[in-house]
Order: structure tokens, then sequence, then C-alpha cells
């Protein structure tokens, strides 16, 4: 054959077809094809590859391979890692595809990721699981009501907590409400761990959707909500729910966990507990409940403002009316019986009884602490934080859960209240009188004399009004209501013998009877009892001056008293020693605090100190005991959670002898039978008691005392303003249409009423009969023949003896009678008939001494203010009597 008809030989590879299966082939099978048909030594130097065709060339350079060196290497890069068998660990961008399959995870990558995620937040859970300290349950959580209950352990009111609950344990907690509880929220209660998984997830599919934030949440987890978290419905805090259930579930009992539960969720009308709760719709204690009115009270933890029947128009007015929430109510309430006979907590038998639908009591308003209820809790309150043991704060208080019971007697304090405002009602007229009769006060307190017990008080007519409590110490002189303490001193310790030195000793005095005798002139020239005259510090003598200008010449201490003399009170306690009268006071009862007066001066004697109405009541309360004095409480016993915090034990301690303190009754008791205190005179009962009226007529009292019983009352006149720290007694000059007011005018009516009605039902018990105490000091002057009982006309609390001053004429039938029959005033500034000092004498123990008011002309004093010493100035009437002050 030719040499030109010959084919041409085809090139090594297999022509065009081979070379385009080699291009489509994985670049390691390509190499190795390539190898195995090409043995150009070209390859053992690294050189470029040899193509069969320029297309395969040009399709091999697209790929990658290139024909620079730096895309051979990637290639043989790429082919070693294929032929020694290495995989990545996470075949991602995926290794031999192309495009957007390249970047597209295997079905491999997603499920491992998924797995990897999942096991990660199993272990961040399991961490945090191990790590999670559950919270301490917020102080708010467990806020509580303090519950003061009458002396009859009764309910006064629930107040002074930040929240209307009170705690109660577990086993105090009915069953049926327990059961009532899982069987409407949580029936796996008693066995799950705490959490509810669906519900959990519905939860979160409500917030993820926006929807409804609630469903599904377990007792535990509202329990820690509501006890340890914020009520934010929020991610994170429901994760902290989350692992803080978890933790709790498995820590707490499930009975802690329920009592916790049902003592911090609120019920509706401010009631948070179930203790509240019982008592805001039933009137009962949760312990009382029945399983009907757990199911009920059950059906208000769903929403109260939805399910209280009494509506919650204020908060919704169209969706929660009285009508609608009945209806929901009753509904959930059948509801609840049902489920609790499904799940075998509750007798079929039993449910049929429940027919009727258990309606709560109408609704009232929050337990307020008006009218005297706030000043009773204020007094309760402060007693027991002065007085308790276990170191009870104030703050630990405000957090509430106390039981105070008290010793008030509810029916008595009525009868004290109602005495004083039939007072208010038919005398006191402020619109009629608006310079008379504005901003006057009462004040009262009523002490069981056995036991120290302060059975009633009056504080003021409203204590959301009128924030001063008048039991408490007001700053109101006590006036002659002061004297038994001196007659009690002269007795007790005796006067001292001139001859001797200030400092003598019991055998160095001489104990005094009430037979004694003193001077009882008007304008008495006060002396030492060494002689030596009082001055003041101008260096002027002391003249003591009595009610109306009376002159008694010598009078015995049995008839002072029974008038209300000042002068003989006044000598007695310079002759004995103001300091023992000061002794005597403190112990008998009263306090050595701001309220005690200078005992420095003659006028400490007739009552310048401005102790409490239950301090005076209490001392007086030693008198009837005969001498056995025992410090007012209000607290009989104070509970914790079941626990007893405080107990009052009573401390008796003797005071004086008891001849003196029988001495000072039947002196006492002749003031109400024959004296300044006839208005207080009770039928068919012993009693004893002073009257006394203060410089100025500032202040009144009537302090008395039955063998049983010892009250105090006070009536003064201040200022308006009370936030003011230093507030102006007003004179009581007119006040009630009265000339003057006097302890026994209104005070002395209102002790009579008030004690008529306590008394009632009591026992008849009589005074005991005094001994002998003391020696008779002085002589007694001729006995003056006896005078005529008082006409209508006079002043109930006139001397009943007349006066021997022939300045001091008997009044006549024309002189004004005040608006009560039994409180006649006489016409003038002398003012026969008032009791001791102050406005009793016509001036304050000097201050009206010559007829003019403030007493400024008594010997040269100005505005009286010394009770009638010469030398005192500008004392104008102010609380405290000027320098030495009144003490009528």
């Amino acid at each position: 054959m030719s040499e030109h008809r010959r084919k041409t030989p085809q090139p090594q590879g297999g022509g065009r077809a081979a070379a385009r299966r080699a291009a489509q082939q994985p670049t390691g099978r390509r190499e190795s094809s390539r190898r195995a048909t090409s043995s150009s030594p070209s390859d053992a130097y690294g050189e470029e590859e040899s193509y069969s065709s320029r297309a395969e060339a040009r399709r091999a350079a697209q790929r990658g391979g290139g024909r620079r060196r730096g895309g051979e290497g990637r290639g043989r890069g790429r082919a070693a890692d294929s032929r020694s068998g290495r995989k990545r660990l996470i075949d991602y961008p995926r290794a031999g595809k192309y495009g957007a399959r390249r970047w597209m995870p295997s079905w491999k990558l997603v499920s491992g990721l998924c797995l990897s995620f999942l096991g990660l937040l199993m272990g961040v859970a399991g961490i945090s699981y191990a790590l999670v300290v559950p919270p301490e349950v917020k102080d708010i959580a467990r806020a509580q009501n303090n519950v003061y209950y009458w002396a009859d352990g009764t309910q006064m009111v629930a107040t002074g907590g930040s929240v209307n609950r009170q705690w109660i344990n577990y086993a105090q907690i009915p069953e049926d409400m327990r059961d009532a509880v899982i069987s409407a929220e949580n029936k796996t209660f008693e066995t799950d761990k705490g959490i509810d998984p669906m519900g959990i997830a519905r939860a979160f599919y409500n917030m993820a959707k926006g929807g409804d934030t609630q469903g599904g949440s377990t007792i535990t987890q509202q329990y820690v909500k509501n006890s340890m978290l914020t009520q934010d419905q929020t991610i994170s805090r429901k994760f902290k729910e989350l692992f803080i259930t978890l933790k709790v579930g498995k820590t707490v009992s499930k009975e802690n966990v329920m009592e916790g539960y049902l003592n911090i969720s609120y019920y509706g009308r401010g009631a948070s507990g179930l203790q509240a709760a019982a008592r805001t719709y039933y009137g009962i204690d949760a312990s009382k409940l029945n399983a009907s009115q757990c199911a009920f009270l059950t059906s208000l933890l769903k929403g109260a403002s939805y399910y209280d029947p009494a509506g919650a128009e204020d908060i919704d007015p169209v969706g929660a009316t009285p009508e609608k929430n009945t209806a929901r109510a009753t509904f959930r309430w059948k509801t609840i019986l049902d489920e609790m006979v499904k799940d075998d907590r509750l007798s079929a038998a039993e449910r049929a009884t429940y027919k009727k639908f258990p309606m709560p009591k109408t609704p009232t308003k929050d337990a307020q602490l008006g009218g005297q209820i706030g000043y009773l809790v204020d007094l309760a309150t402060d007693y027991f934080l002065a007085h308790t043991k276990d170191g009870t704060t104030e703050r630990e208080l405000a957090q509430g859960g106390y039981e105070i019971h008290t010793t008030f007697d509810r029916k008595k304090v009525k009868q004290l209240e109602a005495s004083i405002t039939k007072v208010l009602k038919s005398k006191i007229d402020p619109e009629k009188r608006p310079d008379l009769d504005s901003h006057v006060e009462f004040g009262g307190a009523s002490v069981d004399t056995e036991t120290g017990a302060i059975v009633a008080t009056y504080g003021g007519q409203d204590a959301t009004k009128h924030y001063t409590n008048n039991a408490d110490a007001t700053g109101a002189q006590v006036g002659s209501t002061f004297k038994p303490f001196v007659l009690a001193a002269g007795m007790q310790y005796g006067v001292r013998d001139p001859k001797l030195g200030p400092d003598q000793s019991d055998s160095e005095r001489t104990p005094v009877s009430p037979k004694s005798v003193f001077d009882g002139d008007n304008k008495l020239k006060i002396e030492k009892y060494n002689g030596e005259v009082w001055t003041d510090e101008d260096n002027n003598p002391w003249f003591q001056t009595n009610d109306g200008d009376h002159s008694y010449g010598d009078i015995d201490l049995r008839e002072a008293m029974q008038e209300s003399a000042n002068s003989p009170f006044v000598q007695l306690g310079m002759d004995v020693g103001t300091d023992k009268v000061k002794e005597v006071a403190i112990a008998s009862g009263l306090r050595d605090d701001v309220y005690m007066a200078d005992s420095n001066v003659p006028s400490y004697s007739i009552g310048t100190s401005s102790p409490s109405a239950i301090r005076m009541a209490g001392s007086y309360a030693t008198f009837a005991t005969s001498g056995k004095q025992r410090d007012p409480f209000s607290v009989t016993e104070v509970k914790k959670e079941g626990s007893v915090v405080y107990q009052h034990k009573t401390a008796t301690k003797t005071a004086m002898p008891s001849a003196i303190a029988d001495n000072v009754t039947d002196v006492l008791k002749n003031v109400v039978e024959n004296g300044t205190g006839t208005p207080a005179r009770l039928d068919g009962r012993d009693a004893a008691g002073k009257t006394g009226t203060t410089d100025g007529n500032k202040s009144a009292w009537f302090v008395g005392y039955t063998p049983q019983l010892s009250t105090a009352v006070s009536m003064f006149r201040l200022d308006d303003d009370e936030k003011q720290k230093n507030r102006e007694f007003l004179e009581m000059y007119g006040t009630g249409g009265e000339k003057q007011i006097h302890g026994a005018s209104f005070p002395a009516q209102i002790w009579h009423d008030y004690m008529t009605d306590a008394m009632k039902g009591e026992k008849v018990v009589q005074f005991p009969t005094p001994e002998p105490v003391g020696e008779i000091v002085g002589t007694p002057s001729p006995t003056p023949s006896p005078s005529a009982s008082p006409s209508p006309s006079e002043s109930s609390e006139a001397p009943t003896t007349p006066s021997p001053s022939p300045s001091s004429a008997s009044p006549s039938p024309s002189d004004t009678c005040g608006a009560f029959g039994w409180d006649c005033q006489n016409n003038g500034g002398t003012n026969t008939g008032t009791d001791s000092g102050g406005t009793d004498a016509g001036t304050t123990d000097g201050g009206t001494d010559t007829g003019t008011t403030d007493g400024g002309t008594d010997t040269g004093t100005t505005d009286g203010t010394t009770d009638g010493s010469t030398g005192n100035t500008n004392g104008n009437g102010n609380s405290n009597g000027g320098l030495f002050g009144g003490s009528g």
C-alpha cells in the first residue's frame, strides 16, 4: 500500500472520545489514567501535563488544573487527599460538589449539628440545675396583716401590715381546700416534679404567637413565681422559673409548697392568703371552711376580679358586673366540685348536698382605723414594741403576721365613747359659739384596779381625723387631781421638824393625819418647812390663792380636799418636801418624764404636771387596791404563726402602806359624797375621786374609782394645728355655754355616765374602813356651823362651808346657772364653786386671784401664771402655766 494511503495514527489516550470521557472523570481518576497511558518523561520533572487535544486542555484549565504550576499544585493536593483516604471533620463546603450543591449542607451534617446543639443545651441545663439556688421567699410574699383582738378573743381589726394576710400552717389548711386546688389547677401535683412539660410548651407557643401568656403552670410554678420572682411575662423570667421550679420540686416538700401557695395567693377584696380570704368572704377562720366554700375560694385564684360575685366594675364596667361574675363563679364552683368527685377527692354523696352556691357575704370597706379603733391599735402596738422580750422591731411588726390580744373591752370602749359623744352633741356647738366651742377635746381611760388592764380609752372623735391620742399624754395639766399624792406623802413621810436640816430621817419626821389642820386663807404666804418665806426667782414672796378668793381659815386636810382649797396642800407639800411628793406620785404609777413638772416650786403640789389619762387612772387604782401598784397595760399576749412571742406578766409593787392608801380613799370618797365631786356620785356604790381645773381654765379633769374600776376624764382646748410642735392651750371660759369649765362639770358628768353603765351587773363592793394613821398636826379651830345645801343656782363645786372671808359673799339666786343643773356657776370673776385652783378658784391657783381674768392683779403679778404668787410675769396662760403654772 502506498505511503500516502496509510491512516493517520490515533493519538494516545483514545482520541477525542477518550479525552471527553477523561474530562468527565474525577481528577484522581484522570490523573491515574494519564499516568497509565502516558510515559512522557516530562512527569518526572514536574512539567505541564500533556493533553490529547486543545479542547481537553481548555476544559482542564477551567476546572482549575490550568497551565500554571500553582494550579497544578492545588489540583494535585486534592488528588493527594483523595488518594490518602483522609476526610474533613465537617465536610462543608461539600467536597466534590459544585455550584449551589457545594454550599447545601448534607442531612448528616444537619442531624449532627442538631444533636450537638441539643447535647450542649442539656449540658448547660444540667450545670444550671446543679448550680441554681432557689432565692429566699420575698418579704412582700409573706407580708401579712397584724390581727388585733378584743379582750374577749373576738377580732377587733386586721391591720398594720402592708398586705391583708395572716399566715397559717399546713395543718390549719382544710383538706377540702387542698383537694379543690389540686383538682382545679394541677391534678398531678402530688406526683409531678414541679413542672408540666406540655403546659410549658403551650406557654411558649402562646407567647411566641403573641397570644395569652397564661396556661399550664403547676402549683409549684405559681408558688415560685408569686413568692420568688417578678410577675413579668418574659422568656428570661420563664427560664428562671423553670430551673427554680425544678429545684424547688425536688428539694421542697409538697406540704410546704401547698402551704406557701395558698398563703401567698391573692383572693380579691384585698385579701392575700387563705385565712384572710376566709375572713373576708365568710367571716370565719380557714379551718372552718367546708368543701363548697373551698371550691368557691379556689375559683377566685383564676382571677378574683371576674369571679367575685360582688363584681369589679371599677376594673371592668362591662365584663366584671355582679351578674356576670356570679354566673362565672357559679359555673366554676360546680366544675371544681365535679372534678373533685372524678378525682376521688370528694364523695358523690357529699357533693349532692352542695346544691346552692355558697354566696359570700356582702363586701364591706377594708377595716378602717376610724373612731376609737386607731387609737386602740396604736396603744397596743406601742406597748408591745416597748415590752417585747424577743427584740421584735417596728420593721418586723410592719411585715405583719402577729396576733395581738389586747385588754380592751369592746362594750366599755363603746360606753366611754357614748358618754363623751353625748356631751359633745348636746353641749359643744362650734357653729353657735365658734370662738368658744371650737377645738374642744376630751380624753379618757379606764383601768381594771386588780390587774392594771386598760379596758377602755377615748382618744378623740376619730383616729383618722384627729391624730393625737387624748388618752395618752397631751400636755394638759391635771390640777387638783394631784393633791391626793400630797396627802399620801404627808401621811407616809411626815412633815419635817423646823429645827432640823432639810434631810431628816423618818424618825425625825411627823406623819400627818387627814385631821391635821393647816391655814386655808386666801393669798397665804407660803413658807419653807423651817418657817422662811418662800420667794421666787425674782425674790418676791409666794402668795397662794384659793379658788374664788375663798379664805377658809384653819381647815383640816380632809375638808381642804373636799373643798379643793389650794393653800393647805401647797404648804403641806413644802413641809413634807416636794421631792417626797414626787416620790409618792411615781410610786403610785406616774412617770418621771417630760410630763412631770418641776418639783422645786410650791405649785408642784397642786398639779402643774401633765401625765396621761391612762397614767392618772392607773395611779388612782393604787389607792383603790390599798397601795398595790400595777402598771397599766394593753396587751395580754402576742403570737406569730402559732407561737407565743410575748405574754404579759402582772408585776405588783407596794407603793405605800395599805393604811395610807385606804385613808386617801376615804378622803376622796368624801369628796364625791360631800365636796366638789358630788356630780360623780354613783347610786348604790362606793366611789372616790377628785376634780381638777387648771390655770386660765385651760383644762379640767375628773379622776375617780370604785373598788373594781378606775377612770380618768380630761377636757381641754388646743389650737387646730396638730402639726405644730408647741400647740397653745386655749381658755374655756364660756365653752359649752358654761361660765367656766371645771372638773365638776363636763368631766365629772362623763365619768358618772360611763361608770354607771360600766358597773352594771358588777358586784357591789365597799371600800375598806381606814385605820387611823399619823398625828394631828396643827390646832383645829372651832367647828363652824353646817351650811345649807347649795341651791340650784350655786356651783356644784362650791365649798360646802361658807368662807370666813367677808370678801367672799354667798351667791344670790340671780347668779347664772350652767347648762347642766349640776354645774351651776356664780357670776363674777371669782366663781366660788370651782375645783382646786386654776379656774376652780376663780383663778388657776392665782390666775384670777382678785376676780380678774388670768390673775392680772394678783399681788402684782402679770397674767397670773404663778398660781397667784407674786413676781412671775407674762405666763399668759400657756400650757405649762408660766413659770410655776396653775393647778386647779
